[in-house]
């Protein structure tokens, strides 16, 4: 019956119907009748259903209809209406929950509700992965799709049966396509980072590509068609060596590149950054992860040649030296804004003696060296005589550093600091951190000396003193007692928004009318390892300011 109705009403061919009867016996006892007809017939069925809604309704009745409905594109429907949205919805699948038939069911039912904008793949179910089928219904029932994020947070392979034709039917439906992330997808190779940027790269704006199977063809093909490319991560591709980042220059159509980030193994090499920062005129932020063959004199000239350059990162490039810091604040000119320099071990006092005054870098306003284990006072005495005009600080985990370092950069930078990260320095106390308190008291919001074991009591004095924007203070394992409680709940011109006493054994059950009292306008508060603290003070804490996150 069903059948001939729909011939009737949208005059589907009846050679069809009857070429579906050709064939085996069928016991039509076990099966409904409509299961008879074969898939070319059933998808004409169902490019005919005039509705969203009665296609959602179809697609539950077998895995099979709703395998042929996601095979159907908008185009293809008989009586499509036009109505869908522009894309609003946001679906993300974890673990278990990513396989082929929730892929298909997303595309068959969410046509109907504004478009997918957005689509998060995290891992795949280890019994039924997802595949390049999945993505195709995803690509042809939803060409809003904006973002495409394809990645897993652990070191198992995400997506390992996603091959070379996803992003390849991708970027061919998905005409909005902005941003892309493919993460630990062993089977994309060079043909699938080609085909999306042949579809997309008129269109794609974000790309971030780690643990793919790709070499230098895809940087070139990138550096070709990415032409509203503004920000590209690639990492962790064994295939790419050093040498061949230099093709990303060849195609010098990556003008509107913004941000940048390389992370490998291999890194990249000084011929390479320099061609890069050339070819890129438009780069603001450029960072670069474990590069063991990135010398100074490469960075430097980087540097150079960099014309719109703001905010540089480095990590684990274990041969810049010192040397390498020093030519960058010297060579930034009036353009770098933040300089991040993170566990580069070349990095390391070799001389004291500051530049000529002459030579200063103005332009920095943010400065984090974390965990160079090698840098000590001498390097950061130099730091302050040339960069004036920082307004945050990160000096954490630098064992060498002294309040004979700290002294000559809070001098001068007086008055202009806003936030300081002192955390980890074991030697820092509390002359040093009194003094950029004393001096930076008025424009202060947050003060962090996690482990700075020999920062006590009279830290807390001289905030509540000098103190009056700040909002987040930390002074975790530090020798912070029950009296210095007394003096920060007292303190009301303080505003403070986030406090941390971890790890402080000093501070007990005693402290809770003072706690009482400061808790009233916290919005969170850290009180683990803090042996001498009860529930009884927690329950107590927690009663009196409910919208308060407290970790106990």
């Amino acid at each position: 019956m069903l059948t001939q109705d729909l011939t009737s009403k949208s005059k589907i061919d009846p050679e069809l119907i009857q070429n579906s009867r050709v064939g085996s016996p069928i016991k039509v006892r076990n099966h409904p009748s409509i299961e008879i007809l074969l898939d070319k017939c059933l998808f004409e069925v169902f490019k005919r259903l005039p509705s969203g809604q009665k296609r959602s309704v179809c697609a539950c009745v077998s895995k099979r209809w709703l395998t042929l409905l996601s095979s159907i594109h908008k185009d293809e429907i008989a009586e499509f209406n036009g109505i869908e949205g522009e894309g609003s919805l946001l679906r993300s699948l974890v673990g278990r929950e990513a396989t082929d038939v929730r892929l298909a069911a997303i595309a068959v039912g969410i046509a109907n509700r504004g478009g997918l904008a957005k689509l998060s793949i995290r891992g795949d179910n280890p019994c039924r992965d997802v595949t390049d089928a999945g993505l195709k219904a995803i690509a042809r029932c939803c060409p809003t799709l904006r973002d495409l994020s394809l990645w897993n947070v652990s070191f198992v392979d995400s997506c390992s049966k996603i091959g070379n034709k996803s992003p390849k039917v991708v970027g061919q439906y998905c005409l909005n396509l902005k941003l892309v992330i493919l993460k630990n997808c062993p089977l994309i190779g060079d043909k699938g980072i080609e085909d999306l940027f042949y579809s997309a790269g008129t269109v794609l704006t974000e790309v971030e590509l780690q643990a793919l199977h790709i070499s230098d063809i895809s940087l070139k093909i990138i550096s070709h068609y990415g032409t509203v490319l503004t920000s590209l991560v690639v990492g962790e591709l064994r295939r790419i060596i050093a040498r061949d980042f230099w093709v990303m220059g060849i195609g010098q159509c990556l003008h509107k590149l913004k941000a940048l980030s390389i992370s490998s193994s291999n890194g990249v090499n000084d011929l390479g950054l320099h061609v890069i920062c050339k070819a890129c005129p438009n780069l603001k932020l450029f960072c670069v992860r474990k590069s063991v063959i990135l010398s100074d004199n490469g960075l430097v000239a980087c540097v150079k040649a960099s014309v719109s350059l703001q905010n540089l990162q480095l990590e684990e490039c274990h041969l810049i030296t010192q040397a390498g810091f020093f030519g960058i604040l010297l060579n930034c000119g009036k353009k770098l804004k933040t300089l991040s320099l993170v566990k580069c071990l070349g990095v390391m006092d070799l001389i004291n003696v500051a530049p000529s005054k002459a030579l200063c870098c103005n332009s920095l306003v943010s400065l984090t060296i974390h965990k160079c284990l090698g840098v000590g006072n001498a390097t950061i005495v130099v730091v302050g005589s040339l960069c004036h005009k920082l307004t945050h600080i990160e000096l954490s985990g630098l064992l060498c550093i002294t309040d004979e370092g700290l002294f000559p950069l809070v001098n001068n930078c007086a008055a202009n600091l806003v936030a300081v990260n002192l955390s980890g320095c074991v030697n820092i106390t509390d002359k040093a951190v009194s003094a950029i308190v004393k001096f930076n008291g008025r424009s202060l919001k947050s003060l962090l000396v996690d482990g700075c074991r020999h920062d006590t009591d009279a830290t807390l004095v001289k905030i509540w003193n000098s103190c009056w924007m700040l909002n987040v203070l930390d002074v975790s394992k530090c020798g912070i007692t029950d009296s210095e409680i007394t003096t920060l709940s007292s303190a009301i011109q303080l505003h403070l928004q986030i406090l941390s006493l971890s790890g402080c054994p000093l501070v007990s059950d005693n402290s809770l009318p003072l706690l009482l009292d400061l808790v009233q306008n916290l919005q969170g508060l850290n009180i683990q390892q803090c042996p001498n603290i009860s529930f009884r003070t927690v329950d107590a804490l927690v009663e009196i300011n409910p919208g308060c996150n407290i970790l106990f």
